[in-house]
């Protein structure tokens, strides 16, 4: 007996397999903000390769060096047709170094705000890594820990 194997390409859009896929994601959200609850984000170190997806990420992306940038972003920074190119060559980058790195996430548009319905995206896993290493980075999710903004 052989199984057959899986291809995204050719498979059916099943609703439950996205709903799983959110699942995941709602689960991997809320670990982490248990985690930041727990411990100031700039004690934390999400990967084994931080600095590296940092140092790709500002120098990619030198717009988000600034603070202020990272503390606050809309969807459509990332979503115009120029961003999503300089995202996927960015994400290709990692293909082989973070394992999922294209898996789908949430993402916060703002570090001053918990997960929600609004100001909270999907993205892919290495996007959520870049902004959030670099909000741990600069302090901006510590008051999270702290409980207060």
């Amino acid at each position: 007996m052989s199984a057959n194997k899986f291809d995204a390409e050719t498979a059916d859009n099943l609703e439950d397999i996205e709903k799983q896929f959110a699942v995941v994601a709602v689960e991997q959200a809320e670990t982490y903000w248990s985690l930041l609850t727990k411990v100031p984000g700039s004690k934390l170190r999400l990967t084994q390769i931080d600095d590296e997806i940092y140092d790709t990420f500002v120098e990619r992306f030198p717009e988000y060096k600034d603070p202020q940038r990272v503390k606050k972003f809309t969807e459509e920074e990332l979503k115009t047709k120029a961003a999503k190119e300089n995202w996927r060559k960015f994400c290709a980058l990692f293909e082989k170094k973070v394992e999922d790195y294209n898996f789908g996430t949430l993402l916060r548009t703002s570090s001053d705000e918990e997960y929600g319905q609004e100001g909270t995206i999907f993205s892919v896993r290495i996007q959520f890594y870049a902004f959030e290493i670099a909000r741990n980075r600069y302090k901006l999710n510590d008051w999270i820990c702290a409980g207060k903004k």
